[in-house]
């Protein structure tokens, strides 16, 4: 065959090879995309080459297979010579695999067969395992139950042969086999009411697994006969132990009791066969009534009713809490003795849970609280009082007492005692203030004898409540809060001089107050603070000593916190004093102001200090002289001698400042005005006046005058160099030569 001459590339006919971008290699990789080939070219080759590249690069493809046809030509012809008879060949083939796969087919087909056969044997066993189950169940039913009607015979048939128990001798058959032992009838008959009881709770256990059988359908009636001699015959047993005392026959009976899953019943009858009739001779339905009112305190109903369980049902409790005896289940202490307290305190003293009479309310509640610890003295573990306290008649009984109703009644009763005391318009003082006996550890003022009378109702013992001790701790700082906005209110009026259009309620007490008062206001909240601080802390944190350190941390730290607020009021206490004594003082000082006309176009000299500086500090020495300030500490009356000095001094100062500055404006006007008058009438300007200015002789006077001020401090024990606006004034009007040294 001749050989194929494909067309050459111009690569190939020139011998120019590919560029070196073109990467053949990249075409044969598994991952190519000629898309992102492409795009990762035409950045720096243009398309036009890329095409004609590419065009290249096939065409010698095409002609590398066809020369490969070409070499090989003789193998691709002899190839289909060799391919003869290929159909028989795969039939041969087929054959054996077509047998295997028809032996196969039967195998399973024989295993299908053998294994439903297995299931059908399997499934017919089960089902007569579930008949011959069923058959054994009814059977065991039928011999429980007939066992159970035989052991009921051999008991008493009425409640009078219960009464007699003692007295009648066992007879034969089961009772006489028990009984070979020498034990009591009662107990013998107790015995064998547990045996029943244990052959009845595996009657229930059949019952309930073999629900909707016609044949237990039938013996219905006999179970429920069987049920309700055993109930009978237990009741009457159970109760003629009671009666006698008798452990062993008690104890048997809770185990039967125990065994059929009836504590509701044991813990009904012994509340009323024995606890009912022990709580009414205590408390009647009737209520009794005392002197024409009824009584409803509780606190020797509750001594009695101890008594009583100490005596008449102690020994059941014990045999209920004995260990290992299986008997935890019963829970007589809430069920059978709280439950008829409760009953009867209910229909025979129900106004004592009503929280109207707070009194009695609380001797009532905190006497029901010792009662209850008195029960769970009865309990023989944690768990114990744990399962006693969540007893639905527990929670019934706590539920009666309405603690939150008792405390808002309080909370009006302490806060409306407050607030009617802070209402008054004035600052009433208590009746006893002239006795100096102990003066300084006694409250002045109505107010703060009112809140610290307050402070202490809150936990008195007669009033607080345990259980509700966070809301006592409460209401004490909302009433130390209430006097202390009382006060600051007060004294942000009087600061203002603003008389509040309801001066009888927080501010016109203030406003009208004398300045001696505020002597007494200042020796009370200095008083508080203290109480606050240390006998009063102390008395809440013992209180509250059960509690955990970092309660007691919170409780301390906000009292603390209250008292603070009260000691954040002692600065403006001590600012109306010192500024209702400046104030008077400062009215002689205005006197100040006629010093220039004394001596304004005169030749008079100073020389002895102004008649008003006597009284400028009259007032002041009488406030300082006064009973009242006895009332005072040392400390707190320099404080308030030394800022009233102060005060006093700085207005001293601003007025003379005001007269010293006036004289010299004038004097300067004065001068301009002689000066111009003398060039108009041609004299010399040159001329020098050797008198004494206006301003110099004030200053004199105003020097001398300062000095005498000095004295009169002194004399009240206040040194005047140590006020920094005597110094000021020292120097804006003394001598030039006397300007560095105070000395007077």
């Amino acid at each position: 065959m001749p050989e194929l001459h494909p067309s050459r590339s111009p690569a190939e006919l020139f011998g120019d090879s590919p560029p070196h971008w073109l990467e053949k290699s990249a075409f044969n990789r598994p991952d190519f995309d000629a898309e992102a080939y492409i795009s990762s070219l035409r950045s720096f080759v243009p398309l036009e080459n890329l095409s004609v590249e590419l065009q290249a690069h096939v065409n010698s493809l095409q002609a590398e297979l066809v020369d490969l046809i070409n070499r090989d030509y003789a193998d691709f012809v002899s190839l289909t010579a060799q391919l003869v008879d290929v159909d028989a060949a795969a039939a041969r083939m087929r054959e054996p695999l077509v047998e295997f796969r028809g032996k196969v087919a039967a195998l399973r087909t024989a295993v299908d067969a053998s294994l439903a056969s297995l299931l059908a044997g399997l499934r017919q066993r089960a089902a007569a395992e579930q008949a011959r189950e069923v058959i054994e169940l009814l059977i065991d039913s039928a011999h429980v139950v007939s066992k159970v009607e035989k052991l009921i015979k051999e008991l008493p048939s009425t409640p009078t042969d219960w009464s007699t128990v003692d007295d009648v001798p066992a007879e034969k058959g089961t009772l006489a086999e028990i009984n070979t032992s020498g034990t009591s009838i009662r107990e013998t008959q107790s015995i064998l009411l547990e045996r029943i009881a244990s052959e009845m709770n595996r009657l229930k256990f059949y019952v309930s697994h073999s629900e909707g059988l016609p044949f237990l359908e039938n013996m219905k009636k006999r179970i429920h006969e069987a049920t309700s001699s055993l109930d009978g015959s237990l009741g009457h047993c159970f109760v003629n132990g009671l009666e006698h005392r008798d452990a062993n026959a008690i104890y048997n009976c809770l185990r039967a009791y125990a065994a059929i899953d009836s504590t509701t019943a044991a813990e009904e009858l012994f509340g009323k066969t024995i606890v009912s009739p022990l709580i009414q001779k205590v408390i009647s339905h009737d209520s009794p009534v005392v002197g024409g009112v009824s009584s409803e305190l509780l606190e020797g109903d509750y001594q009695q009713i101890m008594d009583f369980i100490t005596n008449d049902c102690k020994f059941l409790l014990d045999i209920s809490s004995s260990a290992n005896s299986g008997l935890h289940v019963f829970d007589f202490l809430a069920n059978s003795i709280l439950k008829e307290v409760l009953l009867s305190i209910q229909k025979g003293k129900p106004g004592a849970f009503s929280p109207g009479r707070p009194t009695e309310f609380l001797k009532n509640y905190k006497s029901s609280m010792l009662f209850l610890d008195y029960l769970e003295g009865y309990c023989a573990s944690r768990s114990a009082v744990t399962k006693f306290r969540s007893a639905p008649v527990y929670v019934d009984f706590m539920r009666q007492w309405n603690v939150g109703v008792y405390f808002s009644l309080r909370f009006q009763e302490i806060a409306g005692t407050l607030d009617s005391v802070l209402t008054v318009g004035s600052i009433a003082l208590v009746d006893d203030l002239n006795d100096n006996e102990g003066k300084d550890h006694k409250l002045l003022m109505r107010q703060s004898v009112g809140l610290m009378e307050s402070l202490r109702s809150c936990w008195n013992e007669d009033v607080v409540v345990f259980s509700s001790a966070d809301k006592f701790l409460r209401l004490s700082l909302q009433l130390i809060s209430r006097f202390s906005s009382w006060l600051s209110s007060g004294l942000e009026a009087r600061k203002a001089h603003h008389l509040s259009s309801n001066s009888t309620t927080n501010s016109g007490w203030a406003i009208a107050a004398d300045v001696e008062d505020f002597i007494y206001v200042m020796h009370d909240v200095r008083l508080l603070i203290s109480e606050l601080t240390s006998g009063f802390l102390a008395n809440v944190i013992r209180y509250l000593e059960s509690c955990s350190a970092d309660v007691l941390d919170i409780v301390k730290e906000s009292i603390l916190h209250a008292a603070k607020s009260l000691e954040d009021s002692v600065p403006a206490i001590m600012d109306a004093m010192i500024e209702g004594t400046a104030v008077k003082c400062i009215e002689d000082l205005k006197h100040l102001k006629g010093i220039t006309a004394t001596y304004r176009m005169t030749n008079k000299l100073p020389v002895r200090h102004s008649p008003y500086v006597s009284g400028v500090l009259r007032p002041l020495k009488a406030f300082i002289d006064g009973d009242r300030v006895s009332h005072l500490t040392n400390e707190a009356r320099h404080e308030l001698l030394l800022g009233i000095a102060e005060r006093i001094t700085i207005r001293y100062h601003d007025f003379a400042a005001d007269v010293v500055n006036v004289a010299r404006k004038t004097e300067t006007s004065l001068l301009r005005l002689r000066q111009g008058a003398q060039r108009r009438v041609g004299a010399s300007s040159d001329t020098v006046d050797n008198n004494i200015s206006d301003t110099e002789k004030i200053c004199m006077q105003i020097f001398l005058d300062i000095q005498e001020y000095g004295r009169n401090l002194a004399a009240l024990g206040i040194r005047a160099a140590d006020i920094p606006a005597y110094r000021s004034l020292w120097q804006l009007v003394a001598p030039e030569d006397r300007q560095t040294e105070i000395v007077f």
